[in-house]
Order: C-alpha cells, then sequence, then structure tokens
C-alpha cells in the first residue's frame, strides 16, 4: 500500500504540466493528474483565440442600422450591391453577435469613415465602385479579431494605407460624444487639436511664411467635374479635355450649367415643400416666398394647359427665326415679354444665354401653325406651340459658399452638401478645412507677427506700352516698398491688358519684338525695388491683347519667350536679398491663364481672376425689361404681377426706391454683380456673342462662388460689392486721370477690400 502511494506521488511530480485535465480515455486523452484549484489555480490558455460562426445575414436585415451610420450620422447613400457586400462582410465576421454585442456597428462606422476618405462621391456603390469598397473592407478583415477591430492592429495598418482605423475621435474615452470633432474629421486626419507627426513636419518645413500657402490654378490645370443627377453629386471626368472635340460636347455645356442651377435652386427652401403644409398649390403671389410652394414646371409639361400659371426655369434663347423663346431639358416654346417686369426692379441684365426663372400664363395656339413658323417640330423635345407670357423675371437665387459647402460662418459642420468634393485638386472643405484654418490663424491671426502681411493687391489694365502707366505702377510699388517688410503684400496681381492694341494683329507697333520691349521697360521698374520683389509674388493675367490674336476663352499664359527679363530681374533680387530672408520665401513671378485661381491654405481662400468686358457685353445683348409703372399705365389687369419671385430674392443690397439715391457708378456695380454671382458663370452669353473652348468651360464656373472674384472690367467704374459672401472686386484702370494710381487692396484674414488711390 505504501509503495503504491509512493509509485502515484513520483508520477505525479513527473507529469508535465498542462492545464487541460483528463476527461476519458476513451477520447484519447493523456492521463493528467487533477489539480487542487484551491493551491494551482488554472491560468487561461494564452493563445486561445476566439472563434465566430457565420451566419447568413440578409440585406434587408442590416439596412435600418446601415442607414442610420451611413445616412444619417455620414451623409451617405447605399446601393443595393454596396449594402449587400456588407451584410456578407458582417455576417461572415461578425456572426449571430453582430446585433446584441454592437459588432456590426463599429464596422459599419469605419466602413463609412474610410469610404469618404477614398472617395469623394456620397454613393456608396458596389458595382462601378466595387474595387474601393472591396479595399475597404479587405483591410478592415485584417485588423479584425472576434468580430472586434482590434485597435492594436490600428497604428501599423494606417501606416500603410490611406484608411484610419483608430479611436473615433468623435468620442471621448468613455464612450460619450465630444461634439464638434465628428465634424471635422476626414481623410485619415483627426480634427484637430494636436496635428499628426506629418503634418507638424510639413508645417514647420513651410516656416511661417504665409505665402508658402498660396497657389495658383491655371485654366487648363483645373480638375473637371461633372455633376451627375441621378447620383446628386460631382465626378470626376473621364474624357480627356481637347481643343477640338466632338459637337456633342457643345450640348454638354449648357446641359451642366442648367442642371448645376436647377439643383441649386431645388435645394433652396423656398422651392421646398413644407412638412405641415398638405397642400400642393401653385404660386401664391399674396405669400411670402418663404412660406409659398414654388414649382418648376417643365416645357413639355405646358401642353394642354392652356391658360395655368406656370414658373419655369430656362435658357432664355433667340431661336433662328428671330423669336426670343426659353429652352430646357425638355423643349422649347417662344417667350412674349411685352407686360414682364423685372425682380427686383432694374437690379440685374437679362441677356441670351442666361438662365434665369420666368413667370407667367401659358397660352396655346390650336392653329398648329407655330411649329413652322418657329422653324422646328412641335411637340416634346422641340418648339411646343403656342407662346409664354411672361409677367415677371428673376435671376435663379443666389447660394453662399458655407452652404454649399455645408459649412456655417462659425466653421461647425451643418451636413454636408459639397463639402467632401475637391473642386481644385488641393483638398475638400471637410478633408483639410480644419487644419488650413488652424495654420491661416497661426500666420495672419492677431498673435502673429504678419497679421499686417495677409495683402493682395490688384491692379488692372496695365498698359505697358504708356509711359502713364509705368509711373502709376512705380507709384503702387513705392506705396508699400518704403514701409517695414511686415506690411509688403503677400502678392501683387497685374492684369492685362499689357498692351494697348492687339498683339500681333497686323498693326503699327504691335508685333512681337516691340511686345517683349514693354516687359523688358517694366523689368526695368521692378529692378528698383529689390526687397520687395524678393519678398512678394507676382501673378500676370493676360487680356485679350496679350500674347496673341483674339481667341475663345479660357486663354493661355503669356508666352515665357516674351517674359524672360522679368524672371531674370525677380532672381537677381533673390540673390541680392537672400541672406536676410531666413525661413521666408524668395519671390517669384507667375504667369497666369485667364481665368485663373488663386488659392490660399488649401481651399480655404479662393480668388477667381478674370478679364473681360462684362459690362460692355452686357449692355450690348440685354433685352429691354419694362419698368412697373411703365405697365402699369399700359395694363391694369397685372396688378399682382411682382409675385412670389419679388419675395424670393434674397437681397442684401437696397432697394430700387434707395437705389434711386445712389450715384450710377454704385448701381451699376451692384446690377453687374448680381447678374455674375446669381448665373454663376463668368460667361453667361451664346457661344457667337463670347466663344468658349467647349471642354474647358467648367474653368468658367463659379461654384461653389469662391470667397472673393476680381473682375477686371476696364470700362466698368473701380468698386468693392459683398453679395452672398463673396467680394466681388474691379480694379478698373491702374490709371486714373492724369495724375492718379488707382489699385485694391483686398486682405485675406476678413475678407474685405478697398479701393487705393495716390497721387503720380
Amino acid at each position: 500500500m505504501a509503495a503504491t502511494t509512493k509509485r502515484r506521488q513520483d508520477d505525479a511530480t513527473a507529469a508535465p504540466s498542462n492545464p487541460i485535465p483528463s476527461s476519458s480515455p476513451a477520447f484519447g486523452t493523456p492521463v493528467h493528474p487533477i489539480l487542487d484549484r484551491r493551491t494551482a489555480p488554472i491560468p487561461a490558455p494564452a493563445a486561445l483565440k476566439p472563434t465566430i460562426l457565420p451566419i447568413l445575414l440578409p440585406p434587408a436585415t442590416l439596412r435600418p442600422l446601415a442607414f442610420r451610420t451611413f445616412t444619417k450620422k455620414h451623409n451617405l447613400t447605399l446601393t443595393s450591391a454596396a449594402l449587400s457586400s456588407l451584410a456578407a462582410f458582417i455576417g461572415r465576421h461578425c456572426g449571430s453577435g453582430w446585433r446584441e454585442e454592437g459588432l456590426a456597428e463599429r464596422v459599419l462606422e469605419e466602413a463609412a469613415k474610410s469610404w469618404k476618405q477614398c472617395s469623394i462621391q456620397v454613393i456608396v456603390d458596389g458595382d462601378g465602385d466595387g474595387d474601393t469598397l472591396r479595399g475597404i473592407l479587405k483591410a478592415l478583415e485584417g485588423s479584425m479579431s472576434g468580430g472586434r477591430i482590434v485597435q492594436s492592429k490600428t497604428p501599423a495598418l494606417s501606416r500603410t494605407s490611406s484608411f484610419n482605423f483608430g479611436p473615433n475621435p468623435g468620442t471621448s474615452d468613455t464612450g460619450q460624444s465630444r461634439p464638434g470633432l465628428e465634424a471635422q474629421n476626414s481623410f485619415g486626419m483627426s480634427a484637430l487639436t494636436v496635428a499628426s507627426d506629418g503634418e507638424a513636419d510639413e508645417e514647420e518645413e513651410e516656416g511661417d511664411d504665409p505665402r508658402h500657402w498660396i497657389k495658383v490654378i491655371g485654366a487648363f490645370d483645373q480638375p473637371k467635374l461633372v455633376y451627375n443627377v441621378q447620383k446628386k453629386g460631382f465626378e470626376s471626368s473621364t474624357i480627356k479635355p481637347s481643343l477640338f472635340p466632338p459637337p456633342s460636347h457643345k450640348t454638354d455645356l449648357f446641359r451642366q450649367r442648367y442642371q448645376l442651377i436647377h439643383q441649386r435652386v431645388l435645394r433652396n427652401e423656398s422651392f421646398q415643400t413644407p412638412s405641415f403644409s398638405a397642400e400642393a398649390s401653385s404660386l401664391h403671389r399674396s405669400a411670402s416666398f418663404a412660406t409659398s410652394t414654388n414649382r418648376i414646371t417643365p416645357i413639355a409639361n405646358l401642353l394642354g394647359r392652356s391658360g395655368s400659371n406656370h414658373l419655369l426655369l430656362a435658357l432664355l434663347t433667340i431661336l433662328p427665326s428671330g423669336t426670343l423663346a426659353l429652352s430646357d431639358l425638355t423643349g422649347t416654346i417662344a417667350l412674349d415679354v411685352q407686360h414682364a417686369i423685372q425682380i427686383p426692379e432694374d437690379s440685374a441684365w437679362f441677356t441670351p444665354g442666361m438662365i434665369i426663372l420666368v413667370e407667367g400664363v401659358y397660352e396655346e395656339d390650336y392653329g398648329a401653325s407655330d411649329a413652322s413658323t418657329l422653324g422646328n417640330t412641335g411637340g416634346i423635345g422641340g418648339t411646343i406651340g403656342g407662346k409664354f407670357i411672361s409677367f415677371s423675371l428673376a435671376h435663379p437665387p443666389c447660394e453662399r459658399r458655407t452652404t454649399t459647402l455645408g459649412i456655417e460662418e462659425s466653421n461647425t459642420a451643418t451636413g454636408p452638401v459639397f463639402g467632401w468634393t475637391d473642386f481644385l485638386g488641393l483638398g475638400s472643405e471637410r478633408a483639410t478645412g480644419a487644419r488650413m484654418r488652424r495654420i491661416e490663424n497661426k500666420l495672419l491671426g492677431p498673435e502673429s507677427a504678419h497679421n499686417s502681411n495677409g495683402k493682395i493687391v490688384i491692379a488692372a489694365e496695365v498698359n505697358l506700352d504708356n509711359p502713364t502707366t509705368l509711373t502709376a505702377l512705380r507709384t503702387l510699388l513705392l506705396t508699400y516698398a518704403t514701409g517695414p517688410v511686415t506690411e509688403f503684400p503677400m502678392t501683387i496681381i497685374l492684369i492685362g491688358n499689357f498692351i494697348s492694341s492687339a498683339t500681333m494683329a497686323g498693326t503699327p507697333n504691335t508685333g512681337s519684338i516691340e511686345y517683349k520691349e514693354i516687359f523688358n521697360d517694366l523689368a526695368a521698374v521692378l529692378a528698383d525695388f529689390p526687397d520687395l520683389i524678393a519678398r512678394t509674388t507676382f501673378v500676370f493675367v493676360p487680356g485679350d491683347n496679350d500674347a496673341w490674336a483674339s481667341v475663345p476663352v479660357p486663354r493661355k499664359s503669356i508666352p515665357d519667350l516674351f517674359t524672360s527679363r522679368v524672371r531674370r530681374v525677380i532672381a537677381e533680387a533673390n540673390r541680392e536679398v537672400g541672406n536676410s530672408l531666413g525661413k521666408r520665401k524668395e519671390g517669384e513671378v507667375i504667369w497666369a491663364t485667364n481665368p485663373s485661381r488663386l488659392c490660399w491654405f488649401g481651399g480655404k481662400g479662393e480668388m477667381v481672376l478674370t478679364k473681360d468686358d462684362l459690362l460692355g457685353r452686357l449692355r450690348r445683348t440685354a433685352i429691354r425689361i419694362k419698368t412697373q409703372k411703365e405697365v402699369e399705365n399700359e395694363e391694369d389687369t397685372h396688378e399682382k404681377s411682382n409675385g412670389a419671385l419679388e419675395a424670393g430674392m434674397d437681397v442684401d443690397m437696397s432697394t430700387s426706391d434707395k437705389e434711386s439715391q445712389l450715384d450710377p457708378d454704385t448701381i451699376t456695380a451692384r446690377r453687374l454683380t448680381r447678374t455674375i454671382l446669381s448665373q454663376s458663370h463668368l460667361s453667361p452669353f451664346p457661344l457667337h456673342t463670347r466663344p468658349v473652348h467647349w471642354d474647358y468651360a467648367h474653368v468658367l464656373n463659379l461654384y461653389p462662388l469662391p470667397t472673393a472674384l476680381v473682375l477686371a472690367d476696364a470700362e466698368a467704374p473701380p468698386f468693392v460689392v459683398k453679395y452672398e459672401g463673396c467680394c466681388v472686386l474691379n480694379p478698373g484702370k491702374i490709371v486714373e486721370g492724369r495724375r492718379r494710381a488707382k489699385w485694391i487692396e483686398y486682405g485675406v484674414l476678413h475678407g474685405t477690400g478697398r479701393v487705393m488711390m495716390e497721387e503720380m
């Protein structure tokens, strides 16, 4: 007995340490002693990995949770194919705990964030963009364990891909939401009270000069985005632009313009049916625009509705027969403006080529003779019979830049509209906005040493073949060169025409040699201010007389053949002043296109630069609209002709009664500003009036509205007008009379400008 006990103790001592107890010899498990749990607790197996039993998750079951995460929280739209892919992924990797344990919600959250990082589309598609979604799910699969996203795997993954699977920046450590942070998180960047290492290094390398964050985008370098009506978002064009495109691109030019304005108008609160109103009524003329519901009627839907009131959004055109007409995507109809008035009165111009809102009555002609008279076939898609008698005309209501991008003036997110769209190739507002605002406050804020340095100087109609112009330019440079370095402007923009007559057009003194000599004279003037030109960025925008004979817009920059002396002078100034610059950026010169865009701090600020005689073209081609008094004297039957359109114009300018007391220059400036910004286009004219390269017409769009718009129109008076958050500037001519130089100074930080004048 003692020997048996001794043998059992020896076997227990020699037995290997295994926490798994023996169950039964029938299963082939080795014999192990049962340890006393009071003295030797069994540790949990460290290498034991939780397993997930895959399930078949129907897409319809996942739809409510996916809708709440993608649509309600991230403003994305899931297609059926994408929902099926997500349901299959969650069912395979999360199993039966997808709902009770909240595993699916975390996966959907990370998938939505990753989609925003990788795509500008708001439609999450599993077909066309299936590669993107598959890449996101594949990256998620590598960071999951037991149905959960393992945070320890995240840092290594984020360094090798563009996805961000870190903790949700919109929540605190306790899981409670922190307002504002989720709205600022984008493209893998935190929101960002603390910059990432890469961003901090980049900011350190750029130094403390705000000019490091200035970029000029030429017309031929701007990305082309196409509005997709079905997806209600912008897509990158897959067609390479050409100077000799097929004829179908001419139609696309106007279709894109119409669709942009149409979606903008429909998003206006005045065109949305109130949820508390069950009445689907037409225009209420006596009601205010904010409380009435306005509906746009397609022209083809006018057939068979003679004598009824309608509101049309259409392109104002002139038919081959000479008849004024309206055209939209469904058809064309003759327009009668005999009784029409403008809303608001004398506030803008109306020319063929503009997309306008027209309110009136359809009058059908049962003689069926209009088709042959107007030179087109009747019916849908053609010129329908009859005419549209207009009572009031107005431009489409303008939309502020902050509304288009979904950002309020307080820089807080109000829900993305096109905030994730990268219009200029510099990063979207949602992706880089928070970081760019932080850098701007650091370099130009109240506590910055460069607070007074955030200035842009703009001079136009710089005719270098005129000696008086060179004197005025010298006065401009002397105004800033005599001040401290911190007062030097960031950018000096000089806009043509740089020669009085068209270059190489066959007229005397306009050849290539003479054209090169005028820039040599400019270089001689710049050489007298080395300290200024070594700390400033010069931007040159050509006019119609510059470089070559007049061609369609956009126009290319001035060739380097004529500007070598100017570049040489600025390079010499950089060498001379280089030792005192420190981390500041050297002087540079940029030969821009017409039009072009000057941006600062990414997409934080955008200034559109264009040279055109807009005022003269508007006055020459505008149709005459009678005043309200003239209409009342002719007919007393249209007492309510000012209708809902009058209340609908969100006007921050004076009314016609007050405008009558203003000087003519102010009235002209306001009319010009309202016309261009309401059309959201730099050339709202027919192609025979202002030729445009069809494939590059997108660079003429003003959507979203820029921060500032420079209309270098020599015929218009110098002015600074702010409308719907956009500061519109016209420098006029640099020479005012014989003894004064005139230009505009624009402040980047405050977004305002002022007209400057100095005696020469």
